[in-house]
């Protein structure tokens, strides 16, 4: 079993930047692979970018590639979510999750272990 937890959300105006950290435990924290998701008011979630159990591999959506880098410290039990040149398109409530197995995959049925999610929130 995996417990991710989400911190760093805040509001900040556009073209900022922000980072968002997810912390990681459990037997198996440092084996799984680990995602970000959003989800804005009235759209699908959506995830955004993803790390495989090594950091090794990642893979982005289209709409964050270039701005935003995930990373991961399995020592600490950490994985961030750096991103750049926000826009009030970015505004969403963003999730952590933990998957069942440890390659990165962007299709979100092997997420099985799910954060409480932080509001980010890029003004115009």
């Amino acid at each position: 079993q995996v417990r991710v937890a989400e911190s760093g959300g805040g509001l900040v105006q556009t073209g900022h930047s922000l980072t968002l950290s997810c912390a990681a435990s459990g037997r198996t924290a440092s084996s799984s692979a680990i995602a970000w998701f959003r989800q804005a008011p009235g759209k699908e979630r959506e995830a955004v970018a993803t790390i495989n159990y090594n950091g090794m591999n990642t893979y982005y959506s289209d709409s964050v590639k270039g701005r935003f880098t995930i990373s991961r410290d399995n020592a600490r039990g950490t994985v961030t979510l750096q991103m750049n040149s926000l826009t009030p398109e970015d505004t969403a409530l963003y999730y952590c999750a933990a998957a069942t197995v440890t390659i990165a995959t962007m299709n979100s049925k092997y997420y099985r272990y799910w954060g409480q999610g932080t509001q980010v929130t890029v003004s115009s």
